[in-house]
């Protein structure tokens, strides 16, 4: 991924969250992603009304096309990939299980509140990961400690290109 702030070079992993990462990737070959930004930014300091507090970034779509119009996925917990959310990862964003479509976000920090069994979701099935960043962590900080209105992006990091190596 090529930022406005940055590069961020991204691992799937097929292997362990085929559902998911083949998804992802299907997305990048039909250029779903063109045009997608950072748009939201989650720190300990902007989410005041949540009991279990998080650390991420969200990305992708955003709203051209509106991401609800594009066919969700089937959930693939963390129980059944083993991925956990750590330090990098990368994962689906959702409302309920089975509704992730293209948005996605990157842990900053270790987040075991999204794995299964976390309370950062009342159903307790958390979300999922898919891979991991290898490269470009400073990049995806940088990207969290930018100016937000209540976790939406004053100022969105345009993604100018996503592509596989």
């Amino acid at each position: 991924m090529q930022t406005s702030l940055g590069e961020i070079i991204v691992e799937i992993d097929t292997i362990n969250a085929p559902v998911t990462a083949n998804n992802f990737l299907k997305h990048l070959d039909t250029n779903t992603y063109e045009n997608a930004l950072f748009y939201r930014v989650v720190r300990m300091d902007n989410q005041p009304n949540n009991d279990v507090k998080i650390e991420v970034i969200q990305g992708g779509i955003y709203t051209e096309p509106r991401f609800e119009s594009i066919k969700p996925i089937a959930h693939e917990t963390t129980e059944t990939s083993g991925l956990k959310h750590l330090d990098g990862t990368i994962s689906m964003a959702r409302m309920e299980p089975g509704t992730a479509s293209t948005e996605f976000f990157i842990c900053v920090g270790n987040q075991p509140e999204l794995d299964f069994g976390g309370k950062r979701n009342p159903d307790g099935q958390g979300f999922a990961a898919f891979g991991q960043v290898v490269e470009g962590m400073d990049v995806v900080r940088k990207i969290q400690q930018q100016n937000d209105n209540q976790q939406t992006l004053v100022e969105k990091v345009k993604i100018k290109e996503m592509r596989l190596q």
